[in-house]
């Protein structure tokens, strides 16, 4: 069997969060690169494995799977050791509101598309952009940071990393790009610190993959 083929983007806050789940569990796999700036997710090849245009895409075991939510349930099912979801039902419930909750409701808005938009069809200035980008993470970093404090013991639930910690670390390393104040969140950023440490997530960092540009 061959390795899993990851599609994506060495920015892309999606793309991200499969490649730390990949390194946690250990899988080797390769990566194909489409530069989203230049275009390349409207390439017709591109298109007929992803018909948004969006990444990631992994190619695995015979299957195009889309959307970062549906590939990180998939990987979690598909190699289940270690697990990023809690035994419990209700732990993995909380695991899945907190990651939900930065890949529905704040990723989504301040995606590279969205901003495009904003400067293309409603002459948003930069500090316009800005500071939408910042209003979003703001809010949704309020949310997590209680909900951290409810579950977490040292990562977002309990211990040991989860598909919230998944979720979260691409998002700080966001808000540090455009330079979102992260001091009232103390509890996002010792997570941060944590998961920083690990070699899995340190290998998945955008500076460290094949398009990377530090």
């Amino acid at each position: 069997m061959s390795d899993p083929r990851l599609h994506g983007y060495w920015r892309s806050s999606a793309a991200y969060r499969v490649r730390i789940a990949l390194g946690l569990k250990g899988i080797t796999y390769s990566q194909v690169t489409h530069d989203l700036r230049k275009g390349a997710q409207d390439d017709p090849a591109y298109r007929r494995l992803a018909p948004q245009g969006l990444v990631p895409v992994l190619e695995a075991d015979g299957l195009t799977l889309t959307q970062s939510p549906a590939i990180l349930e998939w990987i979690e099912e598909r190699w289940p050791a270690p697990p990023l979801l809690p035994p419990d039902r209700d732990g993995r419930a909380a695991v899945r509101a907190m990651a939900a909750l930065i890949g529905c409701d704040v990723h989504p808005l301040n995606n590279l598309r969205v901003l495009k938009k904003l400067r293309s069809d409603f002459s948003a200035s930069e500090s316009q952009v800005n500071g939408w980008i910042s209003h979003w993470m703001s809010e949704g970093f309020a949310a997590l940071e209680v909900l951290v404090g409810r579950y977490g013991e040292g990562l977002c639930h309990g211990d040991r990393p989860s598909l919230a910690d998944c979720y979260l670390v691409p998002q700080l390393y966001s808000a540090e790009r455009f330079g979102v104040d992260l001091m009232p969140y103390p509890r996002l950023r010792a997570i941060g610190a944590r998961m920083a440490a690990l070699p899995a997530v340190q290998a998945a960092h955008p500076s460290r993959q094949p398009d990377g540009e530090g």
